[in-house]
């Protein structure tokens, strides 16, 4: 719990604070049927976005593995509890929200007569799995490369999409999911869920001429202002992830869902810019990926 806890004061540290009170499944790509003035609120020229950073849901990120191996779910146990105790993981982390180096990790090919690990991903979850050329980065692939020495197999990443990640694993057709993975009891109807490894939460994202959410004190406030939008609202989200049954609302997830209408996308990357574009009004995607996402557009603005 100490390691969990340090992890979450380096994330929100340096900008976590509130004031007194809140002021007044399709895989789309896009939104052509949404309101082109939308997003952006009374501010049409808003062209940068920022997060609202207070956490709106608190979850824990573990790894899925095929059901069929439980020697792999021991062997992946034991690694995750070394790296944790050793200080591997916090090093792997700096090195995403610190002032560290990303490292890169290269992928072999599917090679059924070689001992490989095979690893199902979505790698447009900035800082957890990424690509940049043909090489992936994120500290769920450092891990993973690690992993893989330390079983003394081969490395292979399976890219694809977010909401068929744990599906290849109960196909069989990976060994583990790696890929942000927020424990939730309808994905352990595919994997096995690993001990949790990281301590995550869903963040609003909001053009920055937005100031609906700036006097919000905590979740319940930002969720009651969420409350009061119409289905002629809409919230962009990454297809599968938690971020779509907070706004679809999901029993099994404890969520009780909003008014607004759910866009899916294929990366929250798309969504954010689809919210800049004026096409939807505001995204919800993990808080990690939030800050990643923002910083890196907002750059290209």
């Amino acid at each position: 719990m100490k390691f969990k806890k340090l992890i979450s004061v380096l994330l929100t540290a340096a900008c976590v604070f509130a004031l007194a009170a809140c002021g007044s499944k399709d895989d789309s790509g896009s939104s052509s049927d949404s309101s082109s003035d939308e997003g952006n609120g009374s501010d049409s020229a808003a062209v940068t976005a920022k997060v609202i950073d207070i956490d709106l849901t608190d979850e824990e990120y573990a790894f899925g593995v095929d059901k069929t191996q439980p020697e792999l779910l021991d062997q992946v146990n034991a690694f995750v509890g070394k790296i944790k105790e050793d200080g591997t993981l916090e090093a792997i982390c700096d090195k995403y929200f610190g002032d560290g180096e990303p490292e890169a990790v290269e992928s072999a090919e599917l090679d059924d007569s070689k001992d490989q690990l095979v690893v199902a991903t979505n790698a447009a979850f900035e800082p957890f799995e990424y690509t940049k050329g043909e090489s992936y980065y994120g500290i769920d692939m450092e891990i993973a490369s690690l992993l893989a020495k330390e079983l003394n197999k081969e490395l292979v990443i399976q890219n694809m999409d977010f909401d068929a990640v744990c599906l290849s694993v109960s196909q069989q057709k990976c060994d583990v999911a790696m890929a942000g993975l927020t424990i939730n009891e309808e994905r352990e109807e595919y994997v096995t869920f690993t001990d949790a490894y990281y301590e995550a939460s869903q963040r609003l994202i909001v053009p920055s001429s937005d100031t609906s959410y700036d006097d919000c004190a905590d979740a319940d406030a930002v969720a009651a202002a969420l409350g009061e939008l119409s289905d002629a609202d809409s919230i962009g989200v990454q297809a599968g992830t938690t971020g779509q049954y907070y706004v679809e609302g999901d029993a099994d997830w404890g969520f009780d869902g909003l008014p607004a209408k759910c866009v899916t996308y294929k990366s929250g990357s798309l969504a954010v810019q689809d919210m800049l574009n004026g096409n939807i009004k505001y995204v919800i995607i993990d808080a990690a990926p939030a800050a990643a996402i923002t910083e890196a557009i907002n750059e290209m603005q």
